[in-house]
This record gives structure tokens, sequence and C-alpha cells, in this order.
């Protein structure tokens, strides 16, 4: 099995959502004619040693003084209170990450020089976690598509899509409409400002470097120092969102096999590791493809593609090597159905994609299309994670409301955005780009390894990231920081 199973990242965070969070209307939102700025902070049920709290934000940013909900936050006090240099605010990935989390279970993220200076903070964004989540019907969501076969699937996808939007609706009230970035930008703004904070002090992962760059296109002078860790490109339309993801993808694969070849440890060492890939891929196809992870279920293509591309989030190259030798030797499954209560209900943090991209697809033969060039891009893993958010985006109303467009950032320092070579999710071309994109208002730092993120894998860069924090000292134009081998 894999002994690393990390967050999907901005990918599909609400792809196979589990937990159930009860039925009924959507939650009350009260209308609050003075509410309150700040934030009252309390120890955590979870932890009493990190503080939880809310701050009060509207749900619709051009109407300020209308419906609010709140924003859930939590805090660690700096270590060091006579050293304190202010807040850091941790933007979290997903969509669906949960910034709260983060800081009250997973704080070792941080580095000790970091929790030493600053008071580490962050935040469940709205219409995730415990700000307000986007509830739908399970089974609605469990109807989604994951990749379409035929042009009545096209047309059935667009109708079960509408059908997903309005049950989302229904459930969740208003603020379904606006879980966007953008909406998510102001709300880190109100954040900022409560804290006391003249200027933000950032640390975006994955799907929060969107949220980072953002705010620094509408708030470029309230910046002190921005880290934009596996960074997402939010300039490319349909065909190059698909096709930037195919590379990634393939790239992980090709580093997987490489590492197979040389390394004993492997369990599929001395064998033809894509002949081996390719016949588990011809069992996918017919159906009789156990899962590891999940007795008595199936793989089909697309999910076998994926539960490679989570491997390499990691990386947890042995683990897949031992999941890929279990599926060769396992049986198909018995045939079993599987129902969900049609009253049941669950988060759906994936809401926030479709408000953050237009992505559209002109029919079936236009999707047909796309597919056999990722085929060709990824002849491997035929099946990026991006296939799934086109599907589940189809229908999607226009505009968006926070469209695609290339940075218009100004900001008075440069961004720092720490990029990994060899990045299964957020790819180095999406890095490259955004660099461009940037200009000198942006340096880009490269880990020449392998997985989703560096700042944890490489103390190369988890020094360069700190300093930069720390004292907002940006490395050299071109800095690199060498491999670290991740099964060593």
């Amino acid at each position: 099995m894999l002994r690393v199973r990390k967050s999907v990242g901005w990918t599909l965070a609400a792809a196979t959502v589990v937990a159930l969070v009860g039925a009924g209307g959507p939650p009350a939102v009260a209308a609050r004619p003075a509410p309150e700025r700040t934030i009252t902070w309390h120890p955590c049920e979870q932890d009493p040693t990190a503080e939880c709290g809310t701050l009060s934000v509207p749900i619709d940013w051009d109407h300020p003084d209308g419906e609010r909900f709140d924003l859930a936050l939590a805090r660690r006090a700096a270590t060091d209170p006579a050293a304190r240099a202010g807040s850091l605010v941790f933007g979290p990935g997903g969509p669906g990450d949960s910034g709260v989390d983060r800081v009250v279970t997973g704080i070792r993220r941080f580095g000790d020089d970091l929790r030493r200076r600053f008071d580490i903070v962050s935040f469940d964004p709205r219409g995730t976690g415990r700000s307000h989540p986007v509830v739908c019907a399970t089974d609605l969501l469990a109807a989604q598509p994951q990749v379409i076969a035929d042009e009545a699937g096209f047309a059935a996808a667009l109708a079960g899509n509408e059908r997903l939007r309005a049950d989302c609706r229904a459930r969740t009230g208003p603020l379904a409409d606006h879980v966007d970035t953008i909406s998510a930008a102001r709300d880190l703004d109100a954040v900022r400002a409560a804290l006391g904070e003249p200027r933000l002090t950032f640390h975006g992962s994955s799907y929060g470097t969107l949220l980072g760059l953002q705010y620094a296109e509408l708030f470029p002078h309230r910046v002190r120092a921005m880290v934009l860790e596996s960074t997402v490109d939010h300039s490319v339309d349909t065909r190059s969102f698909l096709d930037t993801q195919a590379v990634t993808a393939q790239d992980s694969f090709d580093e997987f096999v490489a590492w197979c070849a040389r390394a004993e440890r492997c369990a599929l060492h001395g064998r033809d590791v894509r002949a081996v890939w390719a016949g588990l891929w011809t069992r996918a196809e017919r159906g009789d493809l156990a899962d590891p992870d999940r007795p008595g279920a199936r793989l089909s293509p697309y999910l076998l593609s994926r539960l490679a591309q989570r491997a390499f989030y990691g990386p947890d190259w042995p683990g897949l090597a031992d999941d890929i030798r279990t599926m060769e030797s396992t049986p198909a499954p018995a045939n079993t159905t599987a129902g969900t209560a049609g009253t049941a209900v669950a988060p759906y943090p994936f809401a926030v994609f479709c408000q953050d991209w237009s992505l559209p697809v002109r029919d079936y033969r236009d999707y047909a299309g796309h597919l056999r060039r990722l085929a060709r891009l990824a002849p491997d893993l035929r099946y990026p994670q991006a296939v799934f958010a086109v599907s589940t985006c189809l229908g999607t109303p226009t505009p968006v409301p926070n469209p695609q467009h290339r940075l218009r950032v100004r900001a008075d320092v440069p961004l720092l955005l720490a990029a990994t070579r060899h990045d299964p999710a957020s790819g180095y071309n999406w890095a490259t780009s955004v660099a461009r994109q940037l200009g000198r208002h942006g340096v880009l730092l490269t880990y020449e390894g392998w997985g989703h993120g560096s700042y944890t894998t490489s103390p190369c860069m988890a020094r360069a990231v700190d300093r930069y924090l720390l004292d907002v000292t940006v490395p050299a134009r071109g800095a690199r920081c060498p491999a670290v081998d991740p099964v060593a």
C-alpha cells in the first residue's frame, strides 16, 4: 500500500467526498448592521495551546453592508514574544484544505525561526471547512463523471452539473455564489487588518498561491513579503490548462520509472515498468482491476491514473511500486453496489474552482479531441487530474466571478516563487509562466527535486524561504537548491 497519502492539493480535494455533515437547508446567515472588525481568540477545543476565533466578513464584498458569515481562523503565538516580528498568514491549498487544521495540528510545517518570530495564523477559506462550507447532496456529487465517454454522457454531465449547482445553492444559501478567490483575497485583507498588521506577510501553498497572487494584484502596497510555493498559473485557457497538467503528470511518471530502474528497493526493479502499468490499464478498461486501498472496489482508468499522481505528491515511489505489484496479483473484486441516501449531504469545496476558472468545451467532439491530445502528451497517464476539473465545471454560467487573466502585480517587494522541478500538480511549467508574468516583481527559486511542495522537503529551500520571510532578503535570480533523495 502507499505509505504516504498527502493532500491532493488544488486538484481533486472534493472528487471523493465521504464525510457526511447532515441534512437540511442552508445554515442561517445573520444580517449584522454593525459587525465586529476584530477577532476574539479562545483556546482551540482540539488543542488548547492554539487559539481559535472567527471574523465576520460580507458574503458579497460588492455589498459590504449585506449578509455576513464567520470566517474561521487559528493562531499560534510567537514562541519568543520579545523577538516577535508580527503575524505570518498561511494560505492553504486544495481548494478545501483547512488552514485551521494546519495551525492546530500541523504547525511543524513551519520552521523554528518562523515560529519564534511570528504568530502563525491561518483560516479556512470561505465556502470550505469551518467557514460556512458549500454543501450538496451526496448522490449528486457521486454522479459527477470522471471521464465522459460519448455524446450522451456529455449531455448527462451538463444536466447533472446544473442540478448539482442548484442543489448546492439551495442547501448552502447565498454564499454558494460567492466562494471565488477574489472574494477570499478581500477576506484575507480583512484578516490582515483585524490582526493589526499594516502589511501582509504571507506564505501560500498550491491553490493558496492563487489567493496570494490575487491579493497582490488587489493590494500591492499592503504586501510586506509573499512566498508562493507550488504556484498555480491562472492565465491558461482550457487547452493550455489540460496540456500543462498532462506534461507535468507524465514527467512525474517518467521520474518514477527512472527510479525503479536504478533502485533495488523498487518492487518492480528489473522489470519493464511501463509494460506492467499498461497491463493494469487494460484491466482497468475491462473493469476488473481491484483498488488496493478500498477492498471490494474497482479502479477505472481515471482512478488508476489518479492513484499514481497521488503517490507523486510525496513522492512515495516505493509505495506506488508496491501497489502496482499488489494490483498485478489481485483478482477482480466481486460485483458490489453502493448507494447514497438522497437526504445525505457532504461538503463540496471544489465549488471554489468552478468560480475561479472558465474552461469551456464546445461539445463532445471538442472534449474527445482534448482526450486524444492528452493521450499523446501523457501516454502512461492519459487522464491528468485536470480532466475531472473540466468535467465537473462543464456548463458553469458565464462569466465566472474570477476568470483567468495574465497577472498585473506591481507590489513594492518581489514575490518569492518556490518551485519544484518535478512537481506532479503545480508543474514547473506553471512556475516559469508566473515568473514571466511577474517580471521584476517576482523571483523564481527552483528546487531540483520531486514532489508537491519544497519547504518541508529541502533544507536549502526552507532556509531561503525563512530568510525572505524574516528579513525580506530575496534569493539571487536563477537560484537553485539541489535535489534531496525522497527515499533515502
